[in-house]
C-alpha cells in the first residue's frame, strides 16, 4: 500500500514537472513572438512616417503646380486664354419630335 502512494506521487510530480516545462516552452514562443510582432510594429511606424511625410511633400501647391505647366502644359486661365460659350436650351416639343424615329 505504501508503495502504491509512492509511485502515485512520484508519477504526480513527473506530470506536473512535464507540464511546468511544457507551459515555460510556450510561454518563451509567445514572448518571443510578442518582441517580433513590437520590431514589426515599429518598422511599419517609421515607414509610414517616411511616406507620409514624402506624400506631403509630394502635394505642395508649389510642385503641383510645375507639373501641370511642364507635363501638362497648362497655363492660368485669363481674360486672353477664356472662351465663353452661351448656351440657351431648346424647347421642350423640338426635343421630343428629335428624339422619335
Amino acid at each position: 500500500m505504501r508503495w502504491a502512494v509512492n509511485i502515485a506521487l512520484f508519477a504526480a510530480v513527473v506530470a506536473s514537472s512535464l507540464w511546468l516545462i511544457k507551459v515555460s516552452h510556450e510561454w518563451r514562443s509567445l514572448f518571443y513572438a510578442l518582441e517580433k510582432a513590437r520590431a514589426e510594429e515599429s518598422r511599419l511606424e517609421i515607414e509610414f512616417q517616411r511616406l507620409d511625410a514624402e506624400r506631403e511633400a509630394q502635394a505642395t501647391h508649389v510642385r503641383v503646380e510645375r507639373i501641370a505647366r511642364e507635363k501638362l502644359q497648362m497655363v492660368t486661365a485669363t481674360p486672353a486664354v477664356t472662351t465663353q460659350v452661351a448656351w440657351s436650351p431648346a424647347p421642350a416639343a423640338a426635343s421630343a419630335s428629335e428624339v422619335r424615329p
